[in-house]
């Protein structure tokens, strides 16, 4: 699998960078926020604060994870290359930050002209995302299913963005929508088509090459996507007709699915061949063991009178989802893919003058061991937090912000060792040009 990549492909270093370092300084804002509202985020899916927070989550921290990694994944997993990437890059972290800051704001202070100004940051920004990456893809021939895993993630994407653009207008005033309706096609398709279409394209790759796993069985790989695309275009289409017994079929259709992909990575990495698991592997353990688990309750909301009744299940399943789902793998991720890239660009500056370090020595070990500790425990003191808001609320964003804070300071850790390394080698490199 490995001598499939085209590394020599890979962007400035920048590129990627700009938008791993901002994703947990939007997850201490949130631990900050959760810390400092109290009980009243857990009260309901609904409150200020508790949008406030699934935004800073999702716009935040997840967006700049997964636009950070596609922009280095599509020129050298599927050969997409992206034209100027450090100008996209610079452009679409600019917009998709404010616009992540604007929305966060407008929803803890319900102003209409933060919405409209949010709806646009992120419509300009994920628009020339989208539009960039469409065009670094056309004429690249599917070899796998990696690529179309991308496209449909990319398409998911594109209208979890428009749902979330008209609801600002919705929300600002200007135009009369179905913001229910709309508040749940939005998280549908963010979640399921964009967040797990995207986990499942790049995981094809990366869990049997980083955790020494056999391959995802074909039949997986080759339908999730189209799966998912097609569940939720018909549960779009029957909940906006108003069909909803034939709309809740099709939205369970596509939880099942993406049950279906965290049951079958959990079973490859209980087939890996690794003597004793890293930090990537553990994290993805957690965050499919979680996503698994609240796709099963959301499947169990729809399909029992029971649970759906219960007014704590959304709650619940976001943080299950969310939290220790997504920000569990990604963390896993970001510890793979940014030592990998300092010791890649590194390796290519440093030729004949200076060897580049070991990717373990890129991040310390026990660093990120400790930190993925840090992460677990605030990612359980959240879920016991849904049904014990009142004494664990506070305690839980406290250590949301702290182990945040602690990976934003592994990753700096990796940033400084390579501008240490690059000074070096320019060091030497004008030291070679003097003695000629």
């Amino acid at each position: 699998m490995q001598g499939l990549l085209s590394y020599d492909r890979s962007p400035p270093i920048a590129a990627p960078f700009r938008f791993f370092l901002s994703a947990p300084v939007f997850g201490v804002a949130a631990g900050m926020l959760l810390a400092w509202s109290g009980p009243n985020a857990f009260l309901s899916r609904w409150t200020p604060e508790a949008l406030a927070l699934t935004h800073l989550v999702t716009a935040g921290f997840m967006l700049q994870a997964m636009l950070g990694a596609l922009i280095q994944v599509l020129p050298v997993v599927a050969g997409a290359n992206i034209r100027r990437p450090a100008r996209v890059a610079a452009v679409v972290h600019a917009a998709i930050t404010a616009g992540a800051v604007l929305l966060v704001a407008a929803f803890l202070s319900f102003v209409p002209w933060l919405f409209v100004l949010a709806g646009l940051c992120f419509a300009g920004g994920g628009g020339l995302f989208i539009g960039a990456a469409a065009w670094a893809m056309r004429g690249v021939p599917a070899t796998g299913p990696t690529l179309g895993g991308l496209k449909t993630a990319l398409g998911g994407l594109a209208a979890t963005i428009a749902l979330g653009v008209l609801m600002a207008l919705g929300l600002a005033g200007w135009a009369d929508l179905p913001l229910l309706l709309l508040a749940d096609l939005h998280l549908g398709w963010g979640f399921a088509v964009w967040g797990i279409g995207l986990l499942a394209a790049v995981a094809y790759v990366v869990v049997p090459m980083f955790q020494i796993t056999p391959g995802y069985p074909a039949a997986l790989s080759r339908r999730l996507a189209p799966v998912l695309l097609l569940a939720a275009l018909a549960w779009s289409g029957l909940a906006l007709a108003g069909s909803e017994p034939a709309a809740t079929v099709a939205a369970l259709a596509l939880v099942l699915a993406a049950a279906l992909f965290a049951m079958v990575t959990l079973d490859l990495q209980r087939r890996s061949k690794r003597a004793r698991f890293d930090t990537n592997q553990q994290c993805w353990r957690v965050g499919m063991a979680s996503v698994f688990a609240a796709a099963l309750l959301w499947a169990l909301a729809m399909a029992v009178p029971a649970v759906g009744n219960w007014p704590g299940w959304p709650v619940t399943g976001g943080v299950l989802l969310m939290y220790g789902g997504f920000v569990s793998v990604i963390t896993g991720m970001l510890y793979k893919i940014v030592p990998f890239l300092v010791w890649l660009h590194l390796q290519n500056l440093g030729r004949g003058l200076l060897i580049a370090p070991n990717m373990k020595k890129v991040i310390d070990e026990r660093a990120m061991h400790r930190q993925m500790l840090a992460h677990f425990a605030a990612a359980g003191l959240l879920l016991a937090a849904t049904f014990r808001p009142e004494a664990l609320a506070v305690p839980a964003g406290a250590a949301v912000a702290v182990s945040q804070a602690w990976l934003a300071r592994n990753l700096w850790s990796a940033v400084r060792l390579f501008r240490a390394q690059r000074r070096k080698i320019e060091r030497l490199a004008e030291e070679r040009k003097t003695a000629r």
